[in-house]
């Protein structure tokens, strides 16, 4: 009983002064967000000012950029996306959803030797089109594709 009452006062305590260093406005998890040179595109409200905020002008198709989505999503608050690049050296990878208010939805920098397979989970606020932006050596190649929302998975 007095080991869980010395680590509740322990808990107790870090979590006061945390909220402390919060309040004096030394930590500022606000400057960690959407912080640098992506800030403008995931301020964006459309694609083409989203792709202009990544400095991406054109793009080529590629077959080895890879794109795994459903063709109907039955809950458009969770949507997996699962994005694989075979580009030789791919340094970043950017997913865009053109009917959503801020269309940038992800970006991910890769270090050199990084493997480029990721997976994450969307919001799609109705049907849009996905679209995966990946950089290589200086060039932008991309792969897109519509992902239905229905309400309650009924397909239309």
């Amino acid at each position: 009983m007095d080991k869980l009452r010395r680590t509740l006062l322990k808990g107790a305590g870090a979590g006061s002064a945390l909220a402390a260093a919060l309040a004096a406005g030394v930590l500022q998890p606000a400057q960690a967000l959407a912080a640098g040179a992506d800030q403008a595109a995931f301020a964006a409200k459309d694609l083409g000012g989203a792709l202009k905020g990544l400095n991406i002008t054109a793009t080529a198709e590629s077959r080895d950029l890879l794109m795994r989505a459903p063709d109907i999503a039955e809950n458009g608050a969770v949507v997996p996306v699962d994005v694989i690049s075979n580009i030789p050296n791919t340094t970043s990878i950017s997913i865009l959803v053109d009917k959503n208010p801020f269309p940038l939805s992800a970006h991910f920098d890769f270090s050199n030797g990084a493997q480029p397979d990721l997976s994450v989970r969307l919001k799609l606020a109705k049907t849009s089109i996905v679209k995966v932006v990946a950089k290589a050596d200086g060039k932008f190649y991309s792969v897109q594709k519509q992902v239905k929302v229905t309400a309650g998975g009924c397909g239309g």
